[in-house]
């Protein structure tokens, strides 16, 4: 089994944090977005992973996993030249990824559990064609669809106004036919098929193997972080600071920890009450605050501050009384 992840997105919802990184190199919980899912998948048995990267700031993502991954994985980069959506994404891989049994994981999503659970679901399921991670929830219209039928998904569709069912699209697939998932794809993009947002979506893909009579199924995923919005990367952070086995504490000895927190490399923090909750990046600075619930960038600088909720880009520097601030990199706050 190969894994897929597309990360070419322009994470516009992360503005603008992502005005300066792809939305995978965006940071929680001591690594990137795209660490903590290469992470996942090396508790699996997968060992070749490609990753959909686009845009001018693709040498970021490329640079990142083969230092960070490469003696983990065998890693492949294709690059989607102009975002026209998931499916296109997905498309891209079809050189190196045909034929193979494959795993595709969103680029922006971060589960509770783990990839090697959901591929033991897909095996214990009946023989299919592929499996979709579902949950169920109380907006479908958000999300991509399934409508299911003695076990056997029977319809998918991408952000209907009426949806069929309460079955959401959770953001993971293992497909075990991807012959015939390249061959719906291709379909889509020759026929210029765009879907939702105008653009080619896999659902649109997986509505088409459903219609030529491949059998797809579904899991169960519990819990999923959409980290691609600021909100749901702080309660992904949060999460994750909760598991992790952190001694960071130990490098703030001269303030109020609250754990949890993680703490990166050659950071200064004097005076300052920090946590729970709370990721700072390497040489971060933060003197005279309190910092609660907040992503700090590398290298920013904190004075005075009292801030909750927040994300602070690399290189910013605040000096202010605000307490929920979105401060992307290199930037100045001075109140």
């Amino acid at each position: 089994m190969k894994a897929i992840i597309p990360a070419a997105g322009q994470g516009t919802r992360l503005y603008p944090q992502t005005h300066t990184k792809p939305k995978g190199m965006v940071r929680l919980a001591g690594k990137p977005i795209l660490g903590h899912i290469l992470q996942n998948i090396s508790e699996t048995e997968i060992n070749e992973v490609i990753i959909v990267v686009g845009g001018t700031m693709k040498e970021q993502i490329i640079e990142y996993a083969r230092t960070a991954f490469s003696d983990q994985f065998s890693l492949e980069f294709v690059e989607q030249e102009n975002a026209k959506g998931l499916g296109h994404s997905i498309y891209q891989a079809e050189s190196v990824a045909r034929g193979d049994e494959l795993l595709i994981a969103l680029g922006d999503m971060l589960f509770e559990n783990g990839f090697y659970t959901f591929i033991e679901a897909h095996n214990e399921l009946p023989e299919s064609d592929g499996s979709i991670g579902v949950k169920t929830v109380a907006e479908p219209s958000h999300y991509g669809v399934v409508e299911m039928n003695n076990n056997e998904v029977s319809r998918l569709v991408e952000k209907p106004d009426d949806p069929p069912s309460n079955f959401a699209i959770s953001g993971v697939y293992i497909i075990e036919n991807s012959d015939a998932m390249f061959d719906a794809l291709r379909h889509l993009i020759d026929n210029n098929l765009v879907g939702a947002g105008n653009e080619f979506q896999l659902t649109d893909a997986l509505q088409r193997m459903v219609e030529q009579g491949y059998n797809l199924r579904t899991f169960e995923v519990e819990d999923w972080y959409d980290c691609g919005r600021p909100e749901t990367l702080l309660k992904a952070n949060r999460v994750l600071l909760e598991r992790a086995d952190a001694d960071s504490e130990e490098k703030l000895s001269d303030s109020v920890v609250i754990p949890p927190i993680d703490a990166g490399e050659s950071i200064t923090v004097e005076a300052s009450v920090v946590g729970p909750y709370v990721s700072i990046d390497d040489g971060a600075t933060i003197e005279q605050s309190i910092v609660a619930n907040s992503i700090v960038g590398k290298d920013a600088v904190l004075q005075g501050v009292n801030i909750d909720e927040s994300i602070i880009g690399s290189n910013a520097d605040v000096q202010s009384e605000a307490n929920n601030l979105n401060v992307g990199d290199n930037s100045s706050i001075n109140f």
